[in-house]
């Protein structure tokens, strides 16, 4: 997918709740294409106060030109990177994390993160790292595996899907891996059988949701008074463990450090699914230092 033709989630939220003013600072922990980050810099028009952060190659490469404008280019995961800006004392009025996998991924077979065309069992966000979905699929033992595809795909059919995945190692495909667990599975569903367990294995790989609980309260120290942090989520696991972190830190108390902006996740509308299908998952939720 081109960069032309990639579409940021829920832009026009984004831009609505971040409020970006003229001068003021962004971060984009998952910059990816830099589409939310090109909407907010026309209305802060300063790229030297923009911080962007990816730990995708491809990515990074896509930024080069915001960074020709003055913006500072992170290659590292969005926790690498919170936690070097906390150490420097940086403070932002505006964060953002789009948690989603990005078209790219999932449109590029040689990446691996797909059920429906053909790839390498990989899955790997950042390509410098040792874990694949390779080593998980063929080396873990059936009891892991499980854990794995309940605790992060919220799979009911774990055990059946662990066991045919050992019972026809070693895989080495998507296409295979995704035959498999459909044939563990059968029966009607909207929704592809292998979704919730590529699911599972993708969170695995990347330390998903281990990286989120480990940054949301990093996230909130990098604000300034008045700042504000939206955080956009596909999935359940993801969308619980940002309300819930949310809500210990905002509420009616006198010392409450933080509002919510959002009282419940803001939607993708009608028109927007129209055009970008894959946002019908996305949650946004946005908080605000006072």
């Amino acid at each position: 997918m081109s960069q032309s033709t990639h579409k940021p989630v829920l832009l026009e939220a984004v831009l609505a709740y971040l409020a970006p003013d003229r001068g003021q600072s962004y971060l984009d922990l998952t910059a990816g294409y830099g589409g939310h980050a090109t909407a907010v810099l026309e209305r802060t028009k300063a790229p030297k106060r923009m911080t962007l952060v990816d730990r995708d190659a491809t990515a990074i490469a896509a930024l080069q030109p915001l960074a020709q404008r003055g913006a500072m280019v992170l290659h590292a995961s969005f926790e690498e990177a919170s936690r070097q800006l906390q150490e420097q004392g940086k403070r932002f009025d505006m964060i953002l994390a789009d948690l989603g996998v990005s078209s790219l991924h999932l449109d590029t077979s040689s990446r691996g993160f797909a059920f429906r065309i053909d790839g390498p069992l990989d899955m790997r966000m950042d390509q410098r790292s040792e874990l694949t979905a390779d080593t998980i699929v063929n080396s873990y033992d059936q009891r892991a595996l499980e854990t794995i595809l309940r605790s992060y795909g919220e799979e009911p059919r774990a055990r059946a899907v662990a066991a045919a995945i050992v019972r026809h190692r070693p895989l080495s495909s998507t296409l295979e891996l995704a035959q498999v667990i459909a044939a563990a599975l059968p029966g009607r569903s909207k929704t592809h059988p292998a979704t919730k367990s590529f699911q599972a294995i993708r969170i695995a790989v990347n330390d998903e949701l281990g990286q989120l609980q480990r940054s949301l309260q990093v996230w909130l120290d990098l604000l300034t008074p008045g700042g504000r942090l939206g955080v956009i989520s596909f999935h359940s696991l993801e969308d619980r463990m940002v309300k819930r972190a949310f809500a210990e830190v905002s509420g009616e108390t006198y010392d409450a450090g933080f509002r919510l902006l959002t009282k419940r996740p803001v939607l993708a509308d009608d028109t927007e699914l129209v055009s970008n299908p894959r946002a019908r998952s996305a949650k946004l939720r946005v908080l605000q230092r006072k």
